[in-house]
């Protein structure tokens, strides 16, 4: 199932205990959508496709502005202008010829989603606002997918597996056990009103990769139920538990 370069690719990875070939063969055969190639979405498509996931799908409307590269480090100066999808598709291809990288290049609507989601195992939730993340937790609810929220605000930054079931088959928490309903305007500020750290974004969607990882090789304990909250300013980390409403 692997080529001589993808074995010595993921080499370290494999000689895990946890992971082994066998693990690695379920990483491959994943498909994992990450909605949003800006600060939570450029960490976690780095790590997924060194990873060796074997299909990424990248959702994302945008383009890559001066302003956005202190946090969102797979791009350079050079890529300043064009779509976030579409370099970053290019950028992780050129990190792991193995995968399969798809772009798209549109805005995720209450239209599109379920017709998007619903190819995928697992959805990274990497936007930066209440409207989207609303979509994508409906979305996933309806078509039963697990998607991992990360959440960044100033020097904090949150964490949480939702709609995630487990091996009893029980479905946890979902995004609107947290928020029921949509939040009011000053709360519902971006990055590019209130500003964020840059290495904290780094963090989180790292830790978002992380937890597909975990959930597609069956490893670990998945942060579900439990909002994990970090703060970089004290280096302090919380869960919050939430219940399935």
């Amino acid at each position: 199932m692997f080529t001589n370069e993808e074995l010595i690719q993921y080499n370290k990875q494999m000689i895990l205990p946890e992971i082994k070939i066998s693990g690695q063969e379920k990483l491959k055969l994943a498909r994992v959508l990450v909605i949003g190639a800006g600060g939570l979405g450029c960490p976690a498509l780095q790590y997924l496709s060194a990873a060796g996931i074997g299909t990424i799908g990248i959702i994302d409307f945008d383009l890559i502005d001066a302003s956005n590269l202190h946090r969102q480090v797979l791009y350079t100066i050079n890529d300043v202008g064009k779509p976030k999808a579409i370099v970053a598709a290019d950028k992780i291809r050129k990190i792991n010829p193995h995968i399969t990288a798809i772009e798209i290049y549109e805005k995720l609507t209450t239209e599109n989603a379920l017709n998007i989601i619903s190819n995928y195992d697992i959805i990274i939730d990497a936007t930066d606002n209440f409207g989207s993340r609303y979509i994508i937790n409906d979305t996933c609810v309806a078509a039963n997918k697990p998607f991992v929220y990360g959440g960044i605000h100033k020097f904090e930054g949150q964490l949480c597996v939702f709609n995630y079931k487990n091996e009893n088959g029980e479905y946890g928490a979902t995004y609107r056990s947290v928020f029921p309903e949509k939040q009011g305007d000053e709360i519902n500020l971006t990055c590019l009103d209130i500003g964020v750290i840059g290495v904290l974004p780094g963090i989180i969607g790292t830790m978002q990769a992380a937890e597909a990882i975990k959930i597609i090789t069956g490893i670990g304990e998945v942060c579900s139920s439990k909002l994990l909250i970090y703060n970089a300013l004290y280096n302090t980390v919380n869960y919050l538990t939430v219940k399935r409403t």
